[in-house]
C-alpha cells in the first residue's frame, strides 16, 4: 500500500464582517475550519485544535555585581485570556502507534469545522509592542502513526471595544502654563501657553481640533508645535519599562518677541493606530496630545492633554452635545467651536487592504520584537445608532432648558 501525502494543512476562520478579516470581541463565537488536502490515502490518529490568547511581556537588563562581574536580568510576565482545546478526529491519546481506532482520509480536500466562545470577561486588545504583545490564535495538530505531528497556526484579532460616547471621554481637556527665561542677571519676559481640545476620546482617522493661544514676551524667537504620542508601558516582577513614540505632529509659525499666535481649531489627524489598552495588568497603551513651545537654548514649555483612542466612533448626537458644551467652556480663549464638527471616517476609509494584510502576517514563532506593529481593524460589527433628529417632541421644555444653560455659561 502506498501511503498518501498531505498536500496542504491550514486553518480558516468564518468571518462575520464584510471585510473578511477575522476580528472578534469578548463573548463572540469564533468559528472556522481546518482544511486538509491530501493526495492518496492517509490514516489519522487524531486532529486537534488548541485556541490560546495571552499577553506576554519580556525584556532584559544588564546588571553590575561587582568588579569585572556583570550579568543579565530577565523580566518576563504573562497573563492568559483564552485556553480552549477540542478534538475534531479521533481520541485524546496519541502516544501509541497501534492500528486500532484510526480514521482514514481519502484523496481530496476535506474541511473540519470548529467553534469556540470567547470569555465574557474583558479581553486585552491584540497588540504588538516593543517589549510585549497580546496575541490570539488557533493551532491545529494532525497526528498519524509513526510520523511526527503536523502543526499549523493562524492568528485572529481581538478588539476590546472602547465607546468614546461617554461623559468622561466627551469632556473637554484644557490647560495653561507660562515660563520666564533667565540668563545670568538678565531676565526676559514670560512665554505663556493656553491650549484646549473639545474632548478626550477619539477614533483613528479623526482630526483633533486644537484651540491655543501662545504669547511670546521673551527676547527669543519661539515656535509653537503639537504632537500626539503613544506610551507603551510594560510591567514584570515589580519593574516597569516604558516606550514613548511619536504618532503625529504639526508645526506653527515662528513667533518673534512681543508677538501672539492663536490657533482657532488647528487640525491634527490621528493615523490608524492601535486603540488604547487600559485594563491589562502587564501592558498599557496610552495616548496624549502635547501642545508645546519650542524655545531655542531652553527647556520647552509644554502642556500634556490625555487622549483615549477608542473603537466606537462619535455618534451624531454626541457630536452635537460635545460641540455645545465646548462653546460654553471656551470663553477663556475667546474662541468658539464649530457647531457641527465633521463626523469621523470609518476604518474602511483609513485602513487599506494592504495595511490590513500586513498587520495579520505576524511571524508566529517570533520571540524578540524589533519594533511596534500596530493592530488595525477594518470595520466594526456594531451598527450605527439612529440618526439624531432635529424635531423635538417637547419644544417648549427644550427651549427653557437651553435658556437656563446659556444663562449659566460664563462666556455669555
Amino acid at each position: 500500500m502506498v501511503l498518501g501525502k498531505v498536500k496542504s494543512f491550514t486553518v480558516s476562520y468564518d468571518c462575520l464582517n464584510d471585510s473578511n478579516v477575522p476580528v472578534f470581541s469578548s463573548g463572540d463565537c469564533v468559528s472556522g475550519r481546518v482544511i486538509i488536502e491530501v493526495t492518496g490515502e492517509i490514516r489519522v490518529k487524531s486532529l486537534k485544535i488548541h485556541a490560546k490568547g495571552f499577553a506576554k511581556v519580556r525584556w532584559t537588563e544588564s546588571r553590575n555585581a561587582g568588579s569585572n562581574t556583570a550579568y543579565t536580568q530577565n523580566y518576563t510576565e504573562e497573563v492568559e485570556y483564552l485556553n480552549h482545546k477540542d478534538i475534531l478526529i479521533g481520541h485524546e491519546r496519541d502516544d501509541d502507534n497501534s492500528e486500532e481506532g484510526l480514521t482514514t482520509i481519502h484523496s481530496g480536500r476535506h474541511e473540519y469545522a470548529f467553534s469556540l466562545e470567547l470569555p465574557q470577561t474583558p479581553l486585552a486588545t491584540s497588540f504588538e509592542g516593543k517589549h510585549g504583545s497580546v496575541r490570539y490564535w488557533v493551532k491545529a495538530e494532525l497526528h498519524r502513526p509513526w510520523l511526527l505531528p503536523m502543526k499549523t497556526k493562524k492568528e485572529f484579532t481581538v478588539f476590546e471595544h472602547i465607546d468614546i460616547n461617554t461623559p468622561l471621554l466627551l469632556s473637554p481637556q484644557a490647560g495653561t502654563k507660562d515660563k520666564t527665561l533667565c540668563c545670568w542677571f538678565c531676565t526676559s519676559g514670560p512665554i505663556s501657553l493656553s491650549a484646549k481640545i473639545e474632548r478626550k476620546g477619539y477614533t483613528p482617522g479623526e482630526s483633533i481640533q486644537i484651540f491655543a493661544e501662545i504669547e511670546n514676551c521673551s527676547s527669543r524667537m519661539v515656535v509653537p508645535k503639537a504632537a500626539i504620542y503613544q506610551t507603551q508601558t510594560f510591567y514584570a516582577k515589580g519593574k516597569m519599562k516604558e516606550v514613548k513614540q511619536l504618532v503625529a505632529n504639526l508645526r506653527g509659525e515662528s513667533l518673534s518677541s512681543g508677538k501672539t499666535e492663536t490657533w482657532s481649531g488647528k487640525m491634527l489627524k490621528i493615523p490608524p493606530v492601535s486603540p488604547s489598552i487600559l485594563d491589562c495588568s502587564i501592558i498599557r497603551v496610552e495616548y496624549s496630545l502635547m501642545v508645546y513651545v519650542d524655545i531655542p537654548g531652553a527647556i520647552n514649555l509644554s502642556l500634556d492633554l490625555p487622549l483615549v483612542i477608542g473603537t466606537i466612533p462619535l455618534h451624531p448626537f454626541g457630536s452635537r452635545t460635545s460641540s455645545v458644551s465646548s462653546q460654553c467652556s471656551m470663553s477663556w480663549l475667546g474662541m468658539g467651536l464649530p457647531e457641527r464638527p465633521e463626523a469621523p471616517p470609518s476604518y474602511a476609509e483609513i485602513v487599506t487592504e494592504e495595511q490590513r494584510q500586513s498587520s495579520l502576517d505576524v511571524p508566529a514563532a517570533r520571540e524578540e520584537l524589533d519594533g511596534p506593529l500596530f493592530a488595525y481593524i477594518h470595520e466594526f460589527r456594531f451598527q450605527p445608532p439612529p440618526l439624531y433628529s432635529e424635531i423635538d417632541p417637547n419644544p417648549d421644555h427644550a427651549s427653557r432648558t437651553e435658556e437656563r444653560r446659556l444663562d449659566a455659561c460664563p462666556s455669555r
